[in-house]
């Protein structure tokens, strides 16, 4: 059976400081504009992300992980090594 697997084993981002939505978008790739501010707006709701708007034009909206989103880390990780040793085995 012949399929494509996705590039990326998890299709999430784990970011290091603070990030504005070009930045997290560019590091994403397939992802539209509309998708990732709903899924920016959930994490928010969540208490996994913290966003900071500047009153400013154009907008400028920064977006940080909480101490709740750094703890999710490891399981991020532990599924980044999962998915790529399983695309090593059904290449």
């Amino acid at each position: 059976m012949d399929r494509q697997l996705p590039p990326c084993p998890v299709e999430t981002t784990l970011t290091d400081g603070t990030k504005r939505f070009g930045e997290l978008k560019k590091s994403i790739g397939s992802v539209s504009q509309k998708v990732l501010t709903a899924n920016l707006r959930s994490m928010e709701a969540d208490g996994l992300v913290s966003r900071k708007v500047y009153a400013e034009v154009p907008p400028k909206v920064e977006y940080t992980l909480t101490q709740t989103g750094k703890s999710l880390k490891p399981v991020i990780e532990a599924m980044a090594i999962w998915g790529k040793a399983y695309q090593q085995a059904h290449k």
